[in-house]
């Protein structure tokens, strides 16, 4: 019984934290159509400034309660200023071209922000435990959690409410299926393709950055997390369905509760696992649960 419960809480924590920190991968492929390699690199702007402002912030002994502000505000920055960079400096100029190409030059751009991450903030490791530590732990069945894994869950669903909300129920997420579904007759009824292009970059950007940011707390934020956090990410969407956001949800869930089963049943299985639920879901839908529907043009 103890160990289902803790299958049950670990892995819907890690779902959590996957799907904050993929959901912006598979916005971008959708309106898109981009494998953005370089969101690896905005995980790791975010968790870098966090931790960073974290801990200028508790070292001047102020309220530690007012960190929870400063996690979502460095998402915003470093997702915003990285993500504006990124797509009006280069990826404007590539749009239109083969898909493999535009892997390749957001695998550049990843290399180049690992760097930039290194040159800012050095080689050294950031832990800014002080968010976390605040909320002190909560027995579930006598079993110790800490209160921030709650409350990344919380924010998740947050998420993923507020984006279902915006793409479903508002003029501007409609205009955005309609860029989705065929760019030139867009185009061509008046809609600012690229305003959106933009928009949607962009906010991939600060929900790369966001997932990086909140998780700093739990973490060790050093050199090599945003190579961790794109290869999971690219599990969770394929396995959802590139393009799909409730997919990544599902494939996060997928994912989280494979890898928690595997924690707690047979450690040695731990990375495998994941990887034997994207080959079986594959083998059944090549293309993931929920991918989007391709229109076929005449």
């Amino acid at each position: 019984m103890l160990t289902a419960i803790a299958i049950a809480v670990d892995g819907l924590g890690f779902a959590a934290w996957l799907f904050l920190s993929s959901v912006g991968l598979t916005l971008i492929y959708g309106v898109m159509r981009i494998l953005n390699i370089a969101h690896g690199g905005f995980y790791a702007l975010g968790a870098y400034s966090s931790a960073w402002a974290i801990g200028l912030y508790t070292a001047t002994g102020s309220p530690i309660i007012l960190t929870f502000l400063l996690i979502p505000l460095a998402a915003l920055l470093a997702g915003l200023i990285a993500g504006l960079v990124v797509e009006r400096g280069i990826l404007r100029f590539m749009y239109g071209r083969d898909e493999v190409l535009m892997v390749l030059v957001t695998y550049a751009i990843f290399l180049i922000l690992e760097d930039a991450t290194k040159l800012i903030w050095g080689t050294d490791s950031y832990v800014a435990w002080q968010p976390a530590f605040h909320f002190g732990t909560i027995d579930v069945f006598g079993i110790p959690y800490t209160v921030y894994k709650f409350l990344i869950i919380a924010v998740a669903i947050a998420v993923g409410i507020a984006l279902y909300l915006v793409l479903n129920k508002t003029r501007v997420g409609r205009l955005l299926l309609v860029v989705i579904e065929d760019r030139e007759i867009s185009a061509a009824l008046g809609i600012n393709v690229t305003l959106f292009f933009t928009v949607t970059f962009v906010m991939g950007a600060i929900l790369g950055a966001l997932g990086g940011a909140i998780t700093a707390p739990e973490i060790s934020v050093s050199p090599g997390i945003g190579a961790e956090i794109i290869v999971l990410s690219f599990a969770v969407i394929v396995i959802g369905g590139m393009g799909s956001i409730g997919g990544a949800m599902i494939g996060a869930l997928i994912v989280g509760f494979a890898r928690a089963a595997s924690v707690h049943l047979y450690p040695p299985a731990e990375l495998f696992s994941i990887y034997l639920v994207m080959a079986a879901v594959l083998a059944v839908k090549p293309y993931g649960l929920f991918a989007l529907a391709e229109s076929r043009k005449i």
